[in-house]
């Protein structure tokens, strides 16, 4: 704890060896969310603690400062639950992003925070870093540390919130062509209320806010492990988990669970506010689901294969050197038991034993992977990813004929 206080209280300021924790060890003890300005005012402003607690009164009041502001200037505004064609409490895309999506990212940063808290160590304590790496593999986490607190980073990630996210994706892309709560279409425009007014200069933003600075944060821990990936590891090809040692990195995967669901809740309100108000069916949008899925499992597993080269490297060595001691003892064990005829006890004998042996050590260093994650890892993934949007399917079916196929399954 002691640590991670050390790193909150240095996170504003210019990073320096002073301003970032270390271990007991000597390393830095890594967190690729406790840091940065924005950060820094949730302390401040008692949303959240050096550790990042305090979760269920940041998410309440980040979505109640989001969201309630535009349900009281609705209902001023007569635009609540009539008056448009998109009243603000039948907005399903709005209440997705702010009630679900919203405090899915927030969640995800504690629990990110908790998984990969000694991922760092965890390279050292498996003695995968050779000890004349160590101060390079420590310059590589301070350098992702400084990034992480920088705060001429998030000033621009807010400068390209205003300019891209708010002024051309969603006016351009995302905004409905039809009369809303937050405005009224006029020569390929939107005309916006009062409402529209908070919900553009203010929520919005604040929301790609959160959502492009786990981009970044995203873009950081590649950076982490492109850079740790360049430095000649101890793989150990005879490893049981199957990849060298680095079996850990593909259950850190699933920290980021959180960020997949809340992804899943903004695809499945973009889609229903299409099909309910502007004609549009899900078999529209097949590939936007293909281009996010693809997106998401890049940005999480793309940066786990850059420790394929090391990883096949180290497999056609060891394929190499066991694939001999394998052919020796295969000869020396022919030669005593087959080919002078021995007739010594068989019962019992350790050679039978050390055969087998062999056998299962080549065996393992044959199957070993090239990329420290399964293909059940990306079925996870896809399935946290997709699971808010299986309810969108309903809207392809009528209920009376769900009702009839579930009545069929069940008699």
């Amino acid at each position: 704890m002691e640590a991670h206080q050390r790193i909150a209280l240095g996170a504003g300021a210019a990073t320096t060896s002073e301003t970032i924790a270390t271990m007991p060890g000597g390393s830095p003890d890594f967190s690729l969310v406790l840091g940065g300005p924005l950060f820094q005012a949730f302390r401040r402003t008692h949303l959240s603690d050096d550790a990042l607690e305090l979760l269920a009164r940041r998410v309440v009041v980040i979505s109640t400062f989001c969201w309630l502001p535009l349900l009281i200037l609705s209902i001023t505004e007569r635009r609540a639950v009539g008056g448009v064609v998109v009243p603000f409490l039948y907005d399903i895309d709005l209440h997705m992003r702010f009630l679900l999506a919203m405090p899915l990212m927030i969640i995800a940063e504690l629990v990110v925070h908790k998984r990969l808290a000694h991922v760092v160590t965890r390279f050292e304590e498996y003695e995968l870093i050779p000890a004349s790496e160590k101060p390079r593999y420590d310059a590589i986490v301070r350098a992702a540390l400084g990034l992480r607190n920088s705060i001429l980073a998030e000033l621009l990630l807010l400068a390209f919130v205003y300019g891209f996210g708010v002024l051309y994706l969603w006016r351009g892309h995302l905004a409905l062509s039809t009369a809303t709560w937050y405005g009224d279409p006029a020569a390929g425009r939107v005309n916006l209320t009062r409402t529209g007014m908070w919900y553009v200069y203010v929520s919005l933003p604040f929301f790609q806010f959160l959502l492009f600075r786990w981009y970044f944060r995203l873009f950081i821990w590649g950076r982490l492990l492109w850079q740790t990936a360049r430095i000649k590891l101890n793989l150990i090809p005879m490893h049981p988990d199957g990849v060298g040692g680095l079996g850990f990195l593909s259950h850190i995967v699933y920290a980021f669970s959180p960020l997949l669901l809340a992804h899943g809740c903004i695809l499945a309100g973009l889609f229903l506010n299409r099909i309910l108000y502007m004609g549009a069916s899900l078999g529209d949008f097949k590939m936007d689901i293909l281009g996010a899925v693809i997106f998401l499992l890049l940005i999480l597993l793309g940066p786990l294969m850059f420790f394929t080269p090391q990883l096949a490297a180290a497999k056609r060595a060891a394929s190499r050197e066991y694939g001999v001691l394998a052919e020796q003892y295969v000869r020396d064990f022919n030669a005593k038991w087959l080919a002078d005829g021995s007739k010594e006890e068989l019962l019992g004998a350790v050679d039978i034993q050390s055969l087998a042996d062999m056998g299962n050590s080549y065996q393992t260093v044959r199957t070993m992977r090239p990329v420290p994650f399964t293909k059940e890892t990306i079925i996870q993934l896809v399935i946290l990813t997709l699971a808010p949007v299986v309810p969108v399917t309903l809207t392809m079916i009528s209920f009376d004929e769900l009702l009839k196929k579930l009545l069929g399954i069940l008699f």
